[in-house]
């Protein structure tokens, strides 16, 4: 039956001069998971409730809804006894939604069997998709409408609302085997620890290797100068900025023989902290005595550590009061202190993408300076996956014209299809609007309704701020081009490059191409890719990469004290070619006299082999994925990044297998490291679910020489014997001479704004600081003592002063500095006769109750005789709060 198609309304207030158009559509969209069990952990089933809430029917043509969705939705016919998908049935069909049916996007549209939807009237459909959904953020996202009645085809946004019942077990259930529970008051109440008193040592992250700790004080106020060695002029600078941020003093700098200071800044590089007879390189000393400060380094970077433990010494309430204009102390006090410090890991990182969602250059500033403030020194930037090209190439201006842009455009002829639910070119496709904002402390509507930049790039101007301003705060930058999986967005910029030069350019049109045309492989990747290859057959590949590495090396030239320490290679996640084809269907593989005779392992080999070496005539070395080495292939001077131990995957012990082979590792365990894991099985915790829960506990007690002490349980929650490990590699001593260090890892599929990142990145961020300064571990039974320490440390001191952190500006880059989203936990609590009983994971951090839905609120202080439902939440010293949570 046709009728009429759904249009848009046309009555619209007009915008003020300063608001952008929203256009509205007259639909409304619900998605509600159901059964996570029906499909025994292959596939589950969901709802999605469309609701015309318009004056004309929505008929059976005319009409697609596209949205992004990683999971594969199961043909008609699939699914087993219990359920089956029926699409068809509903009249429906949803598809791939680009012309190359890769990736996450899809598409829903009416057969000509759907029974229209009269105006005021919804319609449920039933879905069967791959996997589980037991988060919010697992759920469909980025739903635009476009109708075909129209002159020109527009993509509307259609909001999306979604549910979750956490007391159905088939909703927070992944298999029969999930025995891990959704967290309760009850149960964070039984794992919180007590208030603890603090001595000096305990206040500082990562805390020091020695603290003797004084009876006086000294204060700083009036004149304060900082007296420096020549090397350390920048240093000065540094704390000299850092000091007027909380210090309504004048603040000057001058060289160590021009005069008297109240600081001193200097170098003895035959320092020796642990006392072996060997200088500890980033080893400091801090002195705070007699009315003076003196910091001795190693080197430069040393000294950079003192001063952030400097920095940590000011008083919290300094920090707060400096956040108003006229706040900052006329004085500040420090107490005395002999301080002697070192790490324990040369490599202290974090890894970020900016792949899957772009984040602005001031961003990434902000996010350096945090780091530096807790001495982590290496960047790992994820610049380039399958969804977007994340910096300017001098010379193949179509990176970033095509590839680092993404959108409205199905045929893909002038950028890469929406993914992950944001893009441009949707109409009313900013986050929703809604009363109040976002408090960004978990799940938000706005994370499934266009939150995210899709689409952006890094000059290479702003490529080079970032680089000085990291080397500024002694971060060495490493970049990531994640080649030959995972490289979708160069490989269709270089197609489009390909079309738009072919006819005008033929040589140069091909100069840069990546893929074979007539390459007739067929693989899938993990997240759904069809055609994310780079061919290892073509010369052109090679030419590809060598400018860019070359424009790389180029962009650290340009920046005094940059380093190019290492490339990364990438290297990861090839579909398994038990069901796949990489290259084995390409002719210029077959042509090519190199290639012609080897398997596809055989070419992914000759491939690294030739990236290795492109990489290195740089001058620097090669890191990548772990993935590199599992096939046979060794690389002199390659640093591998295991990441893929998953307890049961099998390749638990990989990384001790490479150390105690000789390589130089770098620790990136899923199942301790990567950030973008949710905290808890808790349906408004974002994040990804596949390794394992990752709460701030896990990050800590971390074990970077003894990971098995780690595997206590799986990713189910069920217990794992000592015994399963008892035939994987340990690490010799040798082997942990190999180590070089660890970092955290924070994927960018569900980093929408910079809030979510510092709400994923914090407080975790910090354990991964503790453990690389300190990777040294007590036994396991002292483990409570140390992880009570740590987490009355940051609930007294680190997050006060982090929830008031102002970045140091130099000069004057950043428009907005002040403060990071740090997750604030949800407070624990329980009943007993009829007395309420509340903790919280950091004492320090005020809790908050209410017995009159939230209407009012008062301050828990202790014990309280409370009646009914009780609603709780915990207020962090700079004015924000947790999630609330409910004891019934």
């Amino acid at each position: 039956m046709a009728v009429l198609s759904l249009s848009c309304r046309g009555s619209q207030p007009k915008p003020s001069s300063d608001e952008a158009p929203q256009a509205r559509t007259s639909l409304s969209l619900h998605w509600q998971p159901v059964d996570n069990l029906v499909g025994r952990g292959r596939f589950f089933h969901s709802t999605l409730t469309l609701e015309n809430q318009g004056p004309e029917v929505l008929g059976d043509h005319g009409w697609k809804l596209y949205f992004s969705f990683s999971r594969r939705f199961l043909k008609d016919g699939e699914g087993n006894l219990a359920r089956v998908q029926e699409l068809e049935k509903q009249g429906i069909r949803i598809s791939k939604a680009d012309r190359a049916g890769s990736g996450d996007y899809h598409v829903l549209e009416p057969l000509a069997g759907f029974q229209p939807l009269l105006p005021g009237e919804r319609r449920t459909f039933h879905l069967l998709a791959n996997w589980q959904a037991i988060l919010k953020t697992d759920a469909p996202a980025g739903f635009h409408v476009v109708f075909s009645g129209e002159s020109s085809q527009r993509a509307i946004a259609v909001p999306l609302t979604v549910g979750f019942d956490v007391s159905d077990p088939k909703q927070t259930t992944r298999f029969g085997g999930d025995v891990l529970p959704v967290p309760t008051p009850e149960l964070r109440y039984a794992e919180n620890p007590a208030f603890q008193p603090l001595d000096l040592a305990a206040r500082l992250l990562p805390a020091p290797r020695r603290v003797k700790e004084g009876s006086g004080r000294v204060t700083l106020r009036g004149n304060v100068t900082i007296v420096h060695v020549p090397a350390l002029t920048g240093e000065a600078a540094y704390l000299a900025s850092a000091l007027r941020d909380v210090l309504a003093a004048s603040i000057t700098t001058a060289r160590m023989d021009e005069g008297d200071a109240r600081i001193s800044l200097g170098l003895d590089a035959t320092l020796d902290i642990d006392g072996d007879g060997a200088r500890d390189a980033e080893g400091y000393t801090l002195e705070v005595k007699d009315g003076r400060v003196r910091i001795i380094g190693a080197d430069a970077a040393g000294v950079f550590y003192g001063i952030q433990t400097l920095r940590q010494l000011v008083p919290t309430e300094a920090h707060a009061s400096a956040v108003w204009p006229g706040g900052r102390h006329t004085e500040v006090s420090l107490p005395e202190v002999f301080i002697s410090d070192a790490p324990g890991f040369a490599w202290r990182g974090m890894h970020l993408d900016v792949a899957r969602h772009f984040q602005s250059k001031e961003t990434i500033k902000k996010l350096l300076d945090v780091l530096a403030h807790f001495k982590i020194n290496t960047f790992h930037f994820h610049l380039t996956d399958d969804e977007g090209w994340r910096l300017e190439v001098p010379g193949i201006p179509e990176l970033t014209q095509y590839g680092a842009r993404r959108g409205f455009a199905p045929a893909e002829a002038g950028m890469l299809h929406m993914a992950w639910g944001s893009g441009e070119g949707i109409e009313g496709g900013g986050p929703i609007r809604r009363e109040g904002s976002p408090a960004w402390q978990g799940f938000e509507p706005e994370l499934l309704n266009f939150a995210g930049q899709g689409s952006g790039f890094y000059t290479a101007r702003d490529f080079e701020e970032i680089l000085a301003y990291a080397t500024e705060r002694h971060i060495n930058v490493i970049p990531e081009i994640d080649v030959p999986g995972h490289a979708r967005a160069a490989v269709r910029a270089m197609e489009y490059r390909h079309r738009t030069l072919q006819d005008s350019d033929p040589e140069g049109a091909s100069v840069y191409r990546l893929a074979d045309p007539e390459d007739t492989s067929q693989h899938l990747s993990v997240q759904g890719y069809t055609d994310n290859f780079l061919n290892p057959c073509l010369e052109s590949t090679y030419v590809f990469l060598d400018k860019v590495v070359r424009e790389l090396k180029a962009r650290y030239d340009a920046v005094p004290g940059a380093r190019l320490v290492a490339i990364h290679g990438g290297g990861d996640e090839l579909p398994s070619l038990s069901s796949n084809v990489w290259w084995q269907g390409s002719p210029q593989c077959k042509r090519n006299p190199a290639t012609r005779d080897l398997s596809d392992v055989q070419l992914y080999n000759h491939f690294l082999t030739r990236w290795h070496r492109i990489i290195t005539s740089t001058g620097a070395r090669m890191t990548g994925w772990d993935d590199v080495l599992h096939h046979g292939l060794s690389l002199e001077g390659f640093i591998p990044m295991p990441w893929s131990n998953v307890w049961g995957w099998g390749r638990e012990g990989d990384a001790y297998t490479y150390a105690n082979q000789g390589y130089p590792v770098v620790l990136a365990h899923a199942t301790n490291l990567y950030l973008d894991m949710a905290n808890h099985k808790d349906p408004d915790e974002p994040g990804a679910v596949w390794a394992q829960f990752i709460d701030d506990r896990r990050v800590f007690e971390y074990r970077p020489f003894d990971v098995f002490a780690n595997a206590t349980e799986d990713s189910l929650g069920r217990p794992l014997a000592p015994s399963k490990w008892k035939d994987k590699e340990r690490l010799s001593a040798s082997g942990k001479k190999n180590v070089l260090g660890m970092q955290g890892l924070l994927w960018g599929e569900n980093v929408k704004t910079p809030q979510v990142l510092e709400y994923l990145a914090f407080p975790r961020m910090l354990g991964v600081a503790e453990r690389a300064w300190n990777p040294e571990l007590p036994p396991v039974s002292e483990l409570p003592a140390l992880w009570g320490r740590y987490t009355n440390s940051l609930g007294q001191y680190v997050l006060p002063r982090l929830g008031v952190y102002r970045a140091v500006d130099v000069r004057g880059e950043l428009p907005e500095r002040l403060g990071v989203n740090y997750r604030i936990p949800l407070p624990g609590a329980r009943r007993v006769e009829g007395r309420l009983d509340a903790n919280v994971l950091f004492p320090g951090l005020a809790l908050e109750y209410s017995t009159d839905a939230g209407a009012t609120w008062s301050v828990y202080s202790g014990p309280v005789q409370v009646s009914g439902r009780v609603l709780l939440r915990t207020r962090a010293s700079d004015g924000r709060y947790s999630r609330t949570t409910a004891l019934e």
